[in-house]
């Protein structure tokens, strides 16, 4: 059924806004790969944000498409078989496949006329707006960026480095926003992280605390998680659905993305499954063009919270899609994934 359908790649250099850094480090430029399958006429488009924390570089999603078959998939309506044949020949390369998802869903939907998030069975009237990300930064210029984010409902802000109680001094000198606290693996101890939570719940105001040790260490979670008040969401610790039943009664969230996942049909999958398990749905991203987190929001309505705003972060979006500049997820009729514009 292909009949000449194929996938093409595009490398594109992020620009975030202000360098971007969390407890493992910094960045001033981000790679991506926007990916397009094209068929009948018709362009999907999918796009891949490597994790170097799973050992993925830009270098492997290249490698990944220059040695995808020809001609796959042969039915490109059956997503579900071509993510499955996937997963049996190339193991990991989770933000390749993600590409590969949601470039498929985009032509399938550009191919119906019908938007992802009706493929899906979900109300697009149930989504909660995406809290905007607050780097590490010195406590001055954190308050300026604070300043700057009244428009959004909520916050998150990265820890897990010594002068990170000043951060938040910094944050709470400006506003009075919900906050999501991110340590990023930070507080290496589960001691260090009681601590910390502590502190934070005497500051008040925080919903959440993600990732607040090392990943690997569940039983250190659990104990950590008997002592504290602040529920506790799994980043790392979480990559796709089979992680679940580990986490259940250990976490009280997970952190879904889809370039974890390998894209949109696993993460529907996972955070059906989280609800199932008695665990709150967290819908992240990494730094993202529109094409990523547009994709992502087709199933904001299965998230308790939305963090979307890895499009909001950059300063060179090649695309405009569904996540409004204040943190709004707009999810209309438009075909597919929703997105517009053209590649640099």
């Amino acid at each position: 059924m292909n009949r000449g359908g194929g996938f093409s790649r595009f490398e594109v250099l992020l620009r975030p806004r202000d360098v971007f850094t969390i407890a493992r480090g910094s960045r001033t430029t981000v790679p991506t790969m926007i990916v397009t399958y094209s068929r009948d006429g018709i362009t999907g488009y999918g796009e891949a944000s490597p994790i170097s924390r799973y050992d993925e570089t830009i270098g492997s999603v290249r490698t990944f498409f220059d040695t995808l078959e020809p001609g796959y998939p042969e039915d490109p309506t059956d997503i579900g078989s071509a993510m499955s044949r996937l997963d049996a020949r190339i193991p990991g390369n989770n933000a390749a496949k993600a590409a590969v998802d949601i470039a498929l869903h985009d032509w399938n939907g550009k191919r119906t006329g019908s938007p992802v998030w009706r493929s899906l069975g979900l109300d697009p009237t149930h989504c909660n707006r995406s809290s905007l990300t607050i780097g590490i930064d010195t406590p001055e210029r954190v308050g300026r960026k604070v300043a700057d984010a009244a428009s959004f409902a909520s916050l998150k802000i990265k820890m897990g480095v010594p002068e990170e109680r000043d951060i938040l001094r910094a944050v709470r000198n400006v506003s009075g926003q919900p906050l999501r606290v991110d340590a990023n693996e930070g507080w290496k101890t589960r001691e260090a992280a009681l601590e910390a939570i502590r502190w934070l719940e005497s500051e008040g105001g925080v919903e959440l605390v993600e990732q607040p040790i090392p990943a690997g260490n569940l039983a250190d979670v659990s104990w950590l998680r008997e002592r504290v008040e602040t529920p506790i969401f799994a980043d790392e610790d979480f990559i796709r659905s089979a992680d679940l039943g580990k986490l259940a009664g250990v976490y009280d969230g997970v952190n879904i993305k889809l370039m974890k996942t390998t894209g949109i049909m696993e993460a529907a999958r996972a955070a059906r499954r989280a609800k199932d398990l008695g665990l709150s749905v967290m819908l992240g991203c990494m730094i993202e063009s529109s094409v990523g987190t547009s994709a992502a929001a087709q199933i904001a309505p299965l998230a308790d919270f939305v963090d979307l705003d890895g499009s909001l972060l950059i300063e060179n979006d090649p695309f405009a899609g569904r996540v409004g500049p204040d943190g709004s997820v707009r999810l209309g009729e438009e075909p597919g994934i929703g997105v517009s514009g053209e590649l640099p």
